[in-house]
């Protein structure tokens, strides 16, 4: 049993992360219907500037603030430059310049940062340990920040004038502009909060995988999984996606494949909710008058 707690325990944490990723790839998908494949990179980059500003002296709250705002404004210039100037293009276009903004943002972070692994140390392990010793302060820690970082989202869709424009910009972007939305400013901030959603989850995965310009690579395909596994629509289902994810590999490869097939045991698990449940979990069907 104890062991069996064990693997539960770390599988949440794990699923944590993954649904951080996982509801930064939901914001963006439900403002404009596409996946950014780069999410996972500007995530660490703005890791890399925390660590970069707390290598200089800074306090790492001060640093992590700075990071989150670098995160934000890094994807708001992402939809400006990248993403509105393909409007109109095809599908496979946009894709392809995700892609390539991918390879671009990793080499660049390479380049400016060197390839060589960093440790980022968390500022929740003066917490110590619970459970008797089942979980550490930074474990408890991703978990609080990942409720957080939930309520506040769902707050802010709700009760914010600036939430419901961009609830209603991604329903139905031509009704809310005659409607006097400014559907271009509310997109491009919904890419500046998932780009700080990102930075957060960076920092919450550094002092796990360490610090370098391909940490962010498998977590990014566990994040996509998540995110398709609870409803690309649906922020809460980002965080279920990820918790189940995160649970169900480490309870699989422990118990049944070895964790040797882990990833293949997400993909496996997000094969088989499409499956039965084509929208996910928590997602809606989509209607189409006709």
């Amino acid at each position: 049993m104890t062991e069996f707690t064990q693997q539960v325990a770390a599988g949440f944490v794990n699923g944590c992360i993954y649904a951080m990723i996982a509801l930064a790839l939901v914001m963006i998908y439900r403002a404009t219907n596409h996946v950014n494949f780069a999410q996972g990179e500007m995530a660490m980059f703005s890791t890399y500037i925390a660590w970069m500003l707390i290598a200089a002296g800074l306090p790492y709250w001060v640093a992590a603030v700075a990071a989150v705002a670098f995160g934000f404004v890094t994807g708001a210039l992402v939809e400006r430059v990248a993403l509105r100037p393909l409007h109109d293009a095809p599908l496979l276009a946009i894709v392809t310049v995700f892609v390539a903004l991918m390879i671009i943002i990793q080499s660049a972070a390479g380049l400016i940062f060197g390839h060589e692994s960093h440790s980022l140390q968390s500022p929740f392990d003066s917490w110590g340990q619970f459970g008797g010793g089942l979980l550490s302060g930074h474990a408890i820690g991703t978990v609080v920040v990942t409720l957080a970082v939930l309520l506040s989202m769902s707050a802010f869709f709700r009760f914010t004038r600036l939430g419901l424009a961009m609830r209603a910009a991604a329903l139905n972007p031509l009704s809310s502009s005659l409607s006097g939305v400014n559907v271009s400013r509310v997109l491009m901030i919904g890419w500046g909060v998932a780009g700080a959603i990102g930075a957060v989850a960076g920092m919450l995965a550094a002092p796990v995988v360490f610090l370098g310009p391909h940490m962010m690579s498998g977590i990014m395909i566990y994040g996509f999984a998540a995110a398709v596994v609870g409803g690309v629509d649906s922020p809460p289902g980002a965080i279920l996606g990820g918790l189940v994810l995160g649970i169900g590999e480490n309870l699989l490869g422990a118990y049944v494949t070895g964790n040797e097939l882990k990833l293949t045991i997400a993909l496996g698990l997000m094969f088989a909710v499409l499956v039965v449940r084509p929208q996910g979990l928590l997602g809606g069907k989509a209607v189409q008058r006709v």
